[in-house]
């Protein structure tokens, strides 16, 4: 069964940002890696989730088994590692409520 991936508007202005190679890498991770095997990466706290280490970024994504659905959240580095935990933890609900709304749409 393949997963749909897709990613939030944060994850889009982060993702603009990098240099083209890093956006290659994270391509093949959105496109090839995860919609197969989203259980990749180290987990944070949670099953669901995870993050993936890519040329030195952090790649953070929620997994929902219910909607068949990842959604990648956010990009950071190691120095913001704590933060950007935090922050997604904090958003959790919002999350969830915009995965439920995708689903819907599919």
């Amino acid at each position: 069964m393949s997963y749909k991936v897709y990613t939030t508007p944060e994850f889009d202005r982060l993702f603009e940002e990098l240099p083209k190679d890093d956006q290659t890498e994270i391509d093949k991770l959105t496109k090839k890696e995860l919609p197969e095997n989203p259980y990749q990466g180290r987990a944070l706290g949670f099953k669901f989730f995870r993050e993936k280490r890519i040329k030195g970024r952090r790649v953070y994504f929620l997994i929902y088994d219910d909607f068949i659905l990842v959604l990648m959240v956010a990009i950071g580095e190691k120095k913001t590692q704590e933060k950007d935990i935090a922050q997604i933890k904090m958003n959790r609900e919002a999350y969830l409520k915009l995965a439920e709304s995708i689903s819907k749409k599919i």
